[in-house]
This record gives C-alpha cells, structure tokens and sequence, in this order.
C-alpha cells in the first residue's frame, strides 16, 4: 500500500489562513499588526530570493513588512547598532538577519544582539535554551523543526510513545526537533534517539522507528529497507543531484532535487511520508510567520 503523502505546500495553505484570520481580528480589536524586519546584506542572489519570498508571504497575512537592505561594506558596528535600533522599536516583533554575512562580520555577534523577544528565527541562546526546559518557557521553536512538528501532528501521527529516530544532530534542525518530540505534550512524549555519522549500525536504528526524521543533507542515506513498515518519514533533505529542462520552457534548465530519503522506494513501506521538494521546505517561512505573530501576542498579553 503506498503512503500517504504529508503535502508541506497544503498545509502551509492551512496555517497561512489560520495567522491571517488571527492577525485581522487582533487588527481590529487591538489596532496592532505583527511587524516582521529582514536586513539582507550585499547581493546574495539565493539570499535575496528567499528573502522575497518571506516579505510576499507577511504581506499575504497581513503583517508590517520592513526590508532593511544594506550593502556589503556595512561595518560590524553599523550593523549591531541597526539591530538595537529595531530592538527599540515597538512596532516591531520579529527581528531577521538574513545569512550568510559578509566575512568581516561575526555572524554569532550579529545573531546575539538580536532581542530573544524578537528572535523569530529561535536561534539566541536564550530561546535555545527555553526550548531546552519546555513546556511554558518556550517562546519560539526554530523554524524547520516547528515545522516538522506541525506536520507530523496535522497527518494524525501518534506521537506519545512513540520511537522517533532523528538522523542528523544540526543545531538548525536535528537537535531541536530532537528535544521538541521528547518534551512533555501534544505532538511530543516520544522515546528519542539521535544517529549521526559516527553512529555505528545507523540501520539498525532507523528500523526501530515509528517517527523517522532525516536530516542529513545526504541523498538518498537512507534506504528502503532502512523503514519500519508503516513509519512515518519526515525527509528535511533538499539536495541538488543536477538539472534538467523545464516543463513550462524547455529552453531553460531547472534543479534536480532529491531529498535524503530513496522516496520511490520508501513510500512502498512507509504509512505517510513527505515528498521532497512540496514537503518540509514550503513550512519554514509558515512557521517563521506564526512566530511574529506569536511575538506580538506575547506583546499584548493575549498568551
């Protein structure tokens, strides 16, 4: 029986709806709206395409929307003091630094400085940390491991108990989705277990589990007979593997993507799997949106 898909693209549909109907109705009570500042740095072309696609969805939603580009001879010091100048400013909840900075910076410096109030991403160690204790402490979860979890709970996964295997121990997404699903509460209280590349018999881990989330960044490490029956498969990898033309234009050339999972094979045997891409990508910027919101709700004592 072929699984079933868990559609990263309709559930971010879902949950975009769901922040625009919040932010209308605080809009009309409250008269406040989520603000939400993206400083990008010189001309990264792959930076600034994402970065466009963060300031089309806050204004799909409804938030402010402040896009703060400075060239790439800003100084370190002209950045931190353009940081607290929108640490200061009330009408704005999420603070983000588009990466990767030129190398005169100290990315770590520039990431610190940002207010742990206004950190969306959920990068500063002190919303490492409050993620680390749980439970009410935590403010914002980082993005892609939020994500995740939403998608496992939307599919109707159990997760109480469950045997969840993360392959990957990033501290962008292997780490924190890690100590999201063992925390007490719903879409957690699984029995975690981390692999990594110097884990000896990766398989004999990845066959124990119920929740399989892959996180490498490695095509296709994952194999077919590395699945439990019935598992759920989360694969986060997006790996470019080479191109090939366009179905709209065949005279340009479009990337191959493969994600960490053989995803042919694998959705034989797994009970619900994500495609890749349409799978965890479209929901990082969703839940980088849900966290603004949260933010200004935190603000206005409405959590």
């Amino acid at each position: 029986m072929t699984a079933k898909l868990i559609k990263g693209t309709e559930i971010r549909e879902e949950i975009l709806e769901e922040i625009t109907g919040e932010v209308a109705e605080i809009k009309e009570k409250q008269g406040k709206v989520p603000g939400l500042v993206t400083i990008l740095v010189g001309e990264n072309p792959a930076s600034q395409s994402y970065v466009t696609l963060k300031i089309k969805t806050a204004h799909r939603v409804g938030f402010k929307e402040v896009q703060d580009t400075r060239s790439e001879d800003i100084s370190e010091q002209e950045l931190l003091s353009l940081i607290d100048q929108y640490n200061q400013d009330d009408s704005i909840h999420g603070i983000l630094v588009q990466l990767p900075l030129p190398k005169h910076i100290d990315e770590k410096k520039i990431l610190n400085a940002i207010d742990p109030d206004k950190d969306v991403d959920g990068f500063h160690p002190v919303n490492v940390g409050r993620l680390m204790i749980g439970g009410d402490e935590v403010k914002f979860p980082p993005c892609t491991p939020a994500g995740i979890q939403e998608m496992i709970v939307r599919a109707g996964v159990e997760t109480s108990g469950a045997e969840t295997v993360v392959v990957g121990r990033s501290n962008i997404v292997g780490k924190p989705i890690a100590n999201m699903m063992l925390q007490k509460g719903p879409g957690a209280n699984s029995t975690v277990t981390v692999v990594h590349t110097r884990t000896k018999d990766m398989e004999s881990h990845c066959k124990r589990a119920d929740i399989l989330i892959v996180a490498a960044g490695v095509p296709g490490l994952v194999k077919p007979e590395w699945i439990k029956p019935g598992a759920c498969v989360i694969d986060v990898g997006v790996n470019r593997v080479g191109e090939k033309p366009s179905k709209k234009d065949p005279n340009k050339m479009v990337a191959i993507l493969k994600g960490d999972v053989d995803f042919d094979a694998a959705k034989e045997i797994a009970g619900s799997i994500t495609p890749v891409p349409g799978g965890v990508g479209p929901m990082t910027i969703t839940m980088l949106m849900r966290n603004t919101l949260l933010s200004l709700k935190y603000r206005l004592g409405l959590v």
